[in-house]
């Protein structure tokens, strides 16, 4: 199936939506997503207060004041942080002041420290202030009944500041999919095992993980499953049970012991939607729907499992998670060297990025040899398209660059 139809087919047919809600504590919601908007029920700040350390006055008993001809006002006590002060302001009077502190009543103002001058109990001040000068009223910030925070944000630190601010120590996110990952394969054996001749460490299975992570999923390792047809379909089956999506790496090809479609096919309807890709890499990418839960079946090649993950379940995970999609990240740069696309699929070259001595952006293709190679990844900044229909992108040509990873240039 072509590319952009794959695509399409797998949004449409799985059609992801966000799993509910569930409250958790403020202090846990880091990197998670609001599911309803925040209402704020008080004012922030919630008592006008002094934005310096200096003396809270009327502002009108310090008018005229000048650097040779200061206002003399009576200095009746002082407020500190932490505490409401009781006494009332009356006129030609004032109160020491600390930033933070709460504005007593009858002043409109505040004086610099550093513009006055304390003999005993008269305040000497030398620069006129006017109302609301060094103040920061109540409400300034955030005002009672205001939307601080909207359904479909991500909680970061500041937004996460923002909600301690009002008080609130619990909030309602939106539920993180669990996605269970299954890697599969004789050859595959769990690093810190001992590693037999003719056995490779499970790398999908920790970089899928982690690619899940990161997407806003919570993943669930299953093991490796060996080339058995009821071990996988027990597998399969218990993923199913205790998972909202699964992947599953290798097993898609077109090998004897290649059972993966077949036994994901079996497990309910509708079943396989797409079985192989004109794309490459990662050609024999499998995706199923098992009653409303997806199913990705990805290459064992690590940088096809890798990018096709990026490519195709990332998005559905962002979604599942309610996170609201944004706009890929690309920039455009010159391609050093001729590249040709696999003929009548959808070609992807990894590239890394940096600038030559005239300070253009260029994009060196990563070239590996094998798509098994996983750090064709580790060492690509994006990637680049060549449409099924383009024979190639000469060297030298502006092409865009779709980045996998943020990175100063």
């Amino acid at each position: 199936m072509p590319f952009d139809l794959a695509k399409k087919l797998i949004i449409d047919t799985i059609d992801p939506k966000p799993l509910g809600e569930e409250q958790i504590p403020l202090i846990d919601a880091t990197n998670r997503i609001i599911s309803k908007d925040v209402i704020s029920n008080m004012d922030i700040p919630p008592f006008s207060r002094s934005t310096v350390d200096g003396y809270a006055v009327k502002a009108e008993d310090t008018y005229g004041a000048e650097e040779n001809k200061p206002v003399n006002l009576n200095i009746t006590g002082e407020v500190s942080v932490g505490e409401y002060p009781e006494l009332e302001l009356k006129k030609g009077e004032t109160v020491e002041i600390v930033t933070g502190a709460p504005i007593p009543k009858g002043a409109n103002a505040v004086v610099m420290v550093e513009n006055t001058q304390k003999k005993e109990n008269t305040l000497l001040i030398y620069r006129a202030v006017t109302q609301e000068e060094n103040v920061m009223k109540r409400g300034t910030d955030i005002k009672r009944g205001d939307t601080v925070l909207n359904a479909g944000q991500f909680l970061g630190a500041s937004e996460i500041g923002v909600l301690a601010a009002i008080g609130m120590n619990y909030i309602k996110v939106q539920r993180t999919p669990i996605v269970a990952v299954i890697s599969t394969g004789a050859e595959i054996t769990e690093p810190g095992k001992k590693l037999t001749p003719g056995k490779i460490y499970d790398i999908n299975a920790y970089s899928l993980s982690a690619a899940v992570l990161k997407s806003g999923g919570k993943p669930v390792y299953m093991g490796v499953i060996p080339d058995n047809e009821i071990a996988l379909n027990k597998a399969l089956k218990q993923a199913l049970d205790s998972s909202d999506m699964i992947i599953t790496s290798g097993g898609v090809s077109v090998g004897p012991r290649d059972y993966t479609p077949k036994i994901v096919n079996s497990l309910g309807k509708p079943g396989v939607i797409i079985s192989g890709i004109a794309v490459k890499p990662g050609k024999p990418t499998t995706v199923a729907l098992i009653g409303k839960k997806p199913v990705f079946s990805l290459p064992g090649h690590p940088t096809s499992a890798l990018l096709i993950f990026y490519l195709l379940v990332k998005p559905i995970i962002e979604s599942l998670v309610g996170e609201k999609v944004l706009l890929e990240n690309t920039v455009k740069a010159n391609l050093t060297t001729r590249l040709f696309s696999a003929k009548g699929r959808k070609t992807f070259v990894t590239v890394k990025l940096s600038r030559d001595k005239n300070q253009r952006l260029i994009a060196d293709p990563i070239q590996t040899g094998a798509s098994g190679a996983i750090t064709t990844l580790s060492k690509a900044d994006g990637f680049i398209e060549i449409p099924a229909n383009q024979q190639f992108i000469d060297s030298n040509e502006i092409v865009k660059v779709t980045l996998l990873r943020s990175k100063k240039i």
